[in-house]
C-alpha cells in the first residue's frame, strides 16, 4: 500500500515519489502506465475543485478503481490517506477507529507499532483527487454527449418520415441499450410521448418493431402505460409479434409483460387472439429458447383470466403445451405446467386433456423427476382428467408407469396433501384392473407384493 515520502528532487530529472508497498512509483509513471488515465493533469473544468467525496459517491459503482487507492481496511477508495510508521496507508477514520478497539498494531502486516502517529500522505491524496477528477470530468461530457444525442435524435422522429424514421429509432434504441442514463433522458425530454405518437393503424413494422426496442426498456410509471395501452397500439403489438424476428417477438412479449405489471385489471385489455397465436408459435420454435422462456412467463400471467383461458383452449393450447412438456426446462417448464393446471380448472379444458395422449404421458414421465413443484402440478392435472374420463385416462397412464410413479411419491418426502392425491389416482388406477394385472403394472418384486 502507499506510503508517504518527502518529494524527491533530482537534478534535471525532478519526480513526486509515491511508495506502494515494495513498490516506488513516480507521477510521470502513474499517469503514463495510466493509473491517473492519462490524459494530461487537473481534470479540466477550467481549476474547479471538486469535493472527492462527491464525485466517489458519484462515480464508484460505475468504475474500477485502482487497488492503491483502496483502504485495506474498509476496501473504499481513500479520502484522507494517513501512513503508519509500518509504511502501510490507511482512510484516517479506520484507522483511527482500529486504535480506539484498542489495537496497536497494523491491521495489514499485524506487526506491533512502536509509533502511533498518523502522517498524512498528500501525494497519494492528490493522486486520488486527481485521477477521480479526470474520471469525473470525462463522465461529465460522456453524459452530456449522450443527453445532447438523446434531445437530438427526439427532434428528429418529429420530422423525419419513411427509413430516416427507421434509422432514427434505430439509433435511439442503442444508445439507450449502451448508456443507462439515456433511458431516464428519453423519459424526462417527452421521448415515450414522442415515441408512442409512431404506434398506430399504418405504422410500418419496421418503425413499430424499433419503437417496441425502446419502450421496453424504460422505465414507465402508471400514466404512461395506461396511455400506451390502446387497441390500435395492442393490435399493432400483436401484428408485429407474429411476423417479427426473435429478437422483435421477445420484445414484444416482454413489453407487453411490463404494461400489465402491478395492474390484472390490464390483462384483458392487452391480449387478443392474435397474441395468443403469436405466443403459442414462439413456444414450439424450439431453436429459441429464449423466445420460448418469454413465452410461457406471459402466457402464464394472462392464464389468471377467465376469458383468456377459453381462448387458449379454444386454439389448441392444451395439445401443444402437453406435447411440448419433454422439451421444455427450468422455469419453462414450470410455467407450461402452471397453464395447463389452470386450462385444467375448465371443463372444456379437461376435455382437450382427455383427448391428449401424449400430454398425459408426459405428465405421468415427470411425476418424481423434476422438482416437487413440477410434480404437484402434474398430479393436479391428471386428477382434473381423471374426474372425467378416469376408465380411458387410467389406461394410457398406467401404461406409462403411473402407478409405480404414485408409489414413489406416497414414500417421498412431499407434503401431506399431495401423497393423499397420489393415494386417491393410485386407488382410482385399480378399479380398471385385476389385482395380479396391476401388481404387473407397478413393476414390484416379489417380496413387496
Amino acid at each position: 500500500m502507499p506510503m508517504y515520502q518527502p518529494s524527491t528532487w533530482r537534478a534535471g530529472n525532478p519526480k513526486l515519489v509515491v511508495a506502494c508497498g515494495a513498490q516506488i512509483l513516480d507521477l510521470e509513471t502513474v499517469v503514463k502506465d495510466g493509473i491517473l488515465g492519462g490524459g494530461g493533469g487537473g481534470g479540466g473544468g477550467g481549476g474547479e475543485k471538486l469535493d472527492l467525496k462527491e464525485m466517489i459517491v458519484e462515480l464508484e459503482s460505475s468504475i474500477e478503481v485502482p487497488s492503491v487507492f483502496i483502504c485495506p481496511i474498509s476496501l473504499e477508495p481513500m479520502q484522507d490517506p494517513v501512513t503508519l510508521c509500518s509504511g502501510q496507508t490507511y482512510e484516517r477514520c479506520n484507522i483511527q477507529k482500529w486504535f480506539s478497539l484498542g489495537h496497536l498494531t497494523c491491521p495489514t502486516t499485524m506487526q506491533e507499532l512502536w509509533d502511533d502517529s498518523l502522517t498524512p500522505n498528500r501525494t497519494l491524496h492528490q493522486l486520488i483527487h486527481t485521477w477521480f477528477s479526470q474520471k469525473f470530468f470525462a463522465f461529465k461530457k460522456k453524459s452530456e454527449d449522450v443527453q445532447g444525442r438523446v434531445t437530438e435524435l427526439l427532434d428528429s422522429l418529429k420530422k423525419v418520415k419513411g427509413q430516416a424514421r427507421v434509422q432514427s429509432l434505430k439509433d435511439l434504441r442503442h444508445v439507450v441499450a449502451a448508456h443507462s442514463s439515456a433511458k431516464k433522458m428519453v423519459v424526462d425530454n417527452g421521448g415515450v410521448a414522442v415515441i408512442s405518437s409512431l404506434l398506430g393503424s399504418f405504422t410500418s413494422h419496421a418503425v413499430g418493431s424499433e419503437a417496441v426496442g425502446i419502450l421496453v426498456n424504460l422505465d414507465l410509471d402508471s400514466e404512461l402505460k395506461n396511455n400506451l395501452i390502446q387497441p390500435t397500439r395492442i393490435s399493432l403489438i400483436a401484428d408485429i409479434l407474429n411476423e417479427g424476428s426473435i429478437e422483435t417477438k421477445i420484445n414484444c412479449t416482454k413489453f407487453i409483460k411490463k404494461l400489465m405489471d402491478g395492474d390484472d385489471s390490464r390483462t384483458e385489455s392487452v391480449s387478443s387472439l392474435s397474441l395468443l397465436v403469436g405466443l403459442l408459435r414462439m413456444v414450439k420454435d424450439q431453436k429459441h429458447p429464449n423466445g420460448v422462456t418469454a413465452g410461457l412467463s406471459l402466457l402464464r400471467s394472462l392464464c389468471s383470466n377467465e376469458s383468456i383461458k377459453k381462448q387458449l383452449v379454444s386454439i389448441g393450447a392444451v395439445g401443444k403445451l402437453g406435447g411440448a412438456l419433454s422439451s421444455f426446462i427450468g422455469d419453462g417448464l414450470e410455467s407450461a405446467l402452471y397453464i395447463l393446471d389452470g386450462l385444467s380448472s375448465l371443463p372444456e379444458g379437461r376435455l382437450a386433456l382427455k383427448d391428449c395422449e401424449e400430454t398425459i404421458k408426459n405428465l405421468v414421465k415427470l411425476l418424481m423427476k423434476v422438482s416437487e413443484i413440477c410434480t404437484e402440478f402434474a398430479l393436479s392435472i391428471l386428477w382434473a382428467v381423471f374426474k372425467v374420463a378416469p376408465e380411458e385416462c387410467a389406461v394410457v397412464a398406467v401404461d406409462a408407469g403411473l402407478a409405480a410413479k404414485l408409489l414413489l411419491v406416497i414414500q417421498s418426502g412431499c407434503n401431506k396433501e399431495v401423497k393423499q392425491r397420489s393415494s386417491e389416482l393410485l386407488k382410482l388406477c385399480t378399479l380398471n384392473y385385476p389385482d395380479s394385472i396391476f401388481i404387473s403394472k407397478c413393476k414390484l418384486t416379489r417380496t413387496i407384493q
